[in-house]
């Protein structure tokens, strides 16, 4: 039935949870997965927002060079759980990006038959002003999407 699993993860113990899930989907399934971790743009959220400051071409370089070691270290356990699991994996880092807009493009491109991934369980307030990346994706996703608490 879901034969391509999409996973994300930004490091979070809530996110691995996600990704252990989705794993262990794929695993029972005989799918494959496709990890995804995303890294904004220098600025965060607001930087898509607003034009309030521009960084210099040392630091943009110096902020990518950084999030993709991060990125690294994100996806590099995932890559292992899977080898664990038997389970083919593709991983990859989006750059300079939106989460939720990221991981449906992700999802499509590479034909993903599920999108698991974890909520953080904001509410209220911070929900409003930062946004829930999960209710996004689920919301807009064209398939099928398991957010894991």
């Amino acid at each position: 039935m879901y034969d391509h699993i999409l996973v994300s993860s930004d490091g979070s113990d809530l996110a691995r949870a996600g990704v252990e899930h989705g794993l262990e989907l794929a695993r029972k399934h005989g799918s494959k997965v496709t990890a995804v971790t995303v890294t904004e743009a220098l600025g965060g959220q607001f930087a898509h927002a607003f034009d309030l400051w521009s960084p210099g071409e040392a630091e943009v370089e110096a902020f990518d060079k950084a999030q993709a070691l991060i990125a690294e270290k994100i996806l590099e356990p995932i890559r292992a759980r899977a080898a664990e699991h038997g389970v083919p994996i593709e991983t990859i880092h989006v750059p300079r990006k939106l989460v939720a807009g990221a991981l449906l493009k992700v999802a499509e491109e590479k034909g993903c038959t599920l999108i698991v991934m974890a909520s953080h369980g904001r509410t209220g307030m911070s929900r409003v002003m930062l946004g829930s990346q999960a209710a996004e994706v689920a919301e807009n996703a064209k398939v099928p999407v398991l957010i894991v608490r």
